[in-house]
């Protein structure tokens, strides 16, 4: 495994690829510009087996990036390490880059979240990106569900995540995306959200890409047909595992889903890698409720477990 020598390098927070959606709007802000010490958030946590429990065996964190120590709180899986991450600054602002990497020895077992939504400010120059890398080795089961993204009116915004994921190992990772801070009006108001999701092996190949535009200003915009179609929150749900056939995971989250008030659809993934589903959903209750539920059934599915009660604050 590689050491990164200077996380505060550019080549290493910055995204290899911007869309050009974003990266038109890239400037030098009046107040701390991108790079600036405070600009600047790292979290790597690597995690490794050590005897019939998940351990915390290296971290490197730089605010505003932070976690929790590890809970053991699946009483179904006592081994099984469950971190919250937290942003100390509130939110994510204008210029802000963020890099999080979470590293899953062989065998491990581990639930990543976050203490809360997170919510990306109102940017008048430049934009903010999140980058997220999450590898999976053999044997491993591996659950990273954030709390949803909450994008205020005039925000920009990219994050770009890739799995890697070993042939042997699961890792179920979801995301929601709101379409404002609706309670105050603010229904995709926000200027861009892009991103783009990767699932690789560990040699590199390339397995299933899944992207997202969000451009309210553009012609057709994002409340039509095949984006959020009126609806305010959009949720995924990614499962890859060989521990079943695919279509049976498919079939699962299909099931799990019905009979929810939210629209929503599942099919497998290429190379029958595992299966997705995504959820239109008009309140967050019933986003929540619906991710949830689709959890909870590929979790009894592939581990035969429920799944665990998170409390938040």
């Amino acid at each position: 495994m590689a050491i990164v020598r200077d996380r505060l390098a550019p080549e290493h927070y910055e995204p290899v690829r911007l869309p050009p959606e974003l990266s038109a709007f890239s400037g030098m802000p009046d107040t701390l510009g991108p790079g600036s010490a405070a600009k600047v958030g790292v979290l790597e946590l690597t995690f490794a087996l050590r005897g019939e429990r998940t351990e915390l065996v290296e971290r490197y964190q730089k605010a505003p990036l932070a976690i929790m120590r590890p809970l053991y709180i699946d009483t179904a899986l006592p081994g099984m390490a469950c971190v919250y991450t937290m942003a100390t600054g509130g939110g994510i602002a204008q210029a802000d880059r963020n890099r999080l990497d979470f590293r899953c020895g062989a065998g491990t077992q581990v639930l990543l979240t976050t203490q809360a939504a997170t919510k990306i400010y109102r940017m008048e120059q430049d934009y903010a990106t999140q980058l997220v890398h999450l590898t999976a080795a053999s044997g491993c089961y591996v659950e990273y569900l954030p709390d949803p993204l909450i994008p205020f009116a005039g925000s920009r915004f990219h994050q770009g995540t890739v799995l890697t994921v070993d042939e042997n190992a699961t890792v179920v990772f979801g995301e929601t995306v709101m379409a404002g801070r609706i309670a105050r009006g603010e229904r995709h108001a926000y200027t861009s959200l892009t991103g783009d999701l990767e699932i690789r092996r560990p040699d590199g190949r390339l397995v299933a890409v899944d992207t997202m535009r969000l451009l309210p200003e553009q012609p057709g915009g994002v409340t039509g047909p095949g984006v959020f179609a009126g609806h305010g929150h959009v949720a995924s749900l990614y499962v890859v595992s060989g521990r079943c056939p695919a279509a049976d995971i498919a079939d699962t989250l299909h099931d799990a889903l019905t009979g929810h008030e939210v629209l929503h659809g599942a099919s497998v993934l290429p190379d029958d890698c595992g299966a997705w589903t995504r959820i239109l959903a008009r309140e967050q209750p019933r986003a929540a409720n619906a991710v949830r539920a689709a959890w909870d059934a590929v979790r009894r599915l592939l581990i035969g477990h429920p799944a665990p009660d998170l409390r938040k604050p």
